[in-house]
């Protein structure tokens, strides 16, 4: 016979607003790369997408007649720099407000607000303008890491036209201006059937480049090293666990070195997947989202193996080079199947319910 007990309770001693302002912080070194390779154009999406993120969360607690106190959770703040971060710098404002509006009212409020959301609202956001901008979500501006910018994007004028105006303000061509992702120039070389050594040989790609920061990408995707710094102090303030980024980087890094040493000229190095696009960045940050993932640490590798197989195989057969953030938006619709298989033994009773 089960004996009624009092659950034990704990508490972390963190709030709400102190964990999303710790991510926050996480989020920092890579904030700061952004701003070094995409200069002023960083900064403007970033003040963009908070404030417009903030602002609609402010006008859709007032319409629900709750507390704007709620905007102190930082919760608001945290979707917009994640939003901002997984953007290329040659969005234009009005694409970046649409973005955060759709993070806020589609990706959140329309749930019931945080705590409620089945998907990650900064991913949902993206995926909207993937699916219904390809050119301009495909579209990578020169960082100022590249041999010869043809912009200086410390000019903090020339900037604010390009954002406010977009290529017509300029007088260079938009491809005079752009480049090729890694991702995007290996995808579209594969096609061609150009094998993988010659395709990254001609895009002339070098892993500690990657790794440091300097290749094109959206522009909070673009550093490896400042990920994963931000990734540790992560896991080192126990904001996330390992579960999750262990079980999805791990899976795409074994598929990449299984394939790649079988299929050398047809599959892509595990190394290249690691630093190139969004993994690093979805691994740590987006898909440990407390509130779209599973709750338990077998759930949670469960999770993150799902995300690993379907990065990876969006890479090699889908239709767009990167597929990191499908796949946690993917897996965010099995949580709840997870959740229901994966759950923890109840304490007094044994495997099966049985007391």
């Amino acid at each position: 016979m089960p004996v009624m007990l009092s659950p034990p309770h704990a508490h972390g001693g963190d709030s709400i607003r102190m964990t999303m302002l710790t991510v926050i912080l996480a989020l920092l070194p890579a904030t700061a790369i952004s701003v070094y390779l995409f200069g002023w154009l960083a900064v403007l999406l970033i003040v963009t997408c908070m404030g417009t993120a903030l602002l609609t969360e402010a006008l859709c607690l007032k319409w629900m007649k709750r507390p704007l106190s709620t905007l102190l959770d930082n919760s608001a703040a945290l979707t917009g720099l994640f939003l901002a971060l997984t953007l290329p710098a040659a969005v234009p404002w009005w694409m970046a407000v649409l973005a955060s509006v759709f993070a806020i009212v589609l990706g959140k409020q329309i749930y019931g607000g945080l705590g409620y959301n089945i998907f990650n609202p900064a991913l949902s956001a993206r995926i909207i303008l993937l699916i219904s901008f390809p050119l301009h979500m495909t579209t990578w501006i020169m960082p100022m890491s590249a041999v010869e910018p043809a912009l200086n994007l410390y000019d903090f004028s020339l900037c604010l036209s390009f954002f406010l105006v977009g290529p017509d303000a300029l007088k260079v061509g938009f491809d005079a201006i752009s480049m090729a992702s890694p991702l995007g120039y290996v995808k579209t070389e594969a096609t061609l059937g150009v094998p993988v050594s010659e395709a990254l040989n001609a895009y002339n790609y070098s892993y500690l480049n990657a790794f440091l920061g300097f290749e094109a990408g959206s522009i909070g995707e673009t550093s490896a090293l400042a990920l994963l710094i931000g990734g540790i102090f992560l896991l080192a303030r126990h904001t996330i666990t390992w579960h999750i980024p262990f079980s999805y980087i791990a899976t795409v890094l074994l598929l990449a070195g299984l394939f790649n040493a079988l299929y050398p000229e047809q599959f892509t190095p595990p190394l290249f997947h690691l630093f190139a696009g969004g993994l690093i960045l979805c691994a740590f940050f987006m898909a440990t989202d407390p509130v779209s993932s599973p709750v338990t640490p077998l759930g949670q590798i469960v999770f993150g193996i799902g995300c690993g197989v379907l990065t990876w195989s969006i890479r090699s057969f889908g239709g767009y080079p990167e597929g990191a953030m499908f796949a946690v938006l993917l897996m965010n619709c099995a949580v709840p199947l997870i959740d229901h298989y994966f759950r923890p033994r109840v304490y007094g009773y044994k495997s099966g319910g049985r007391s």
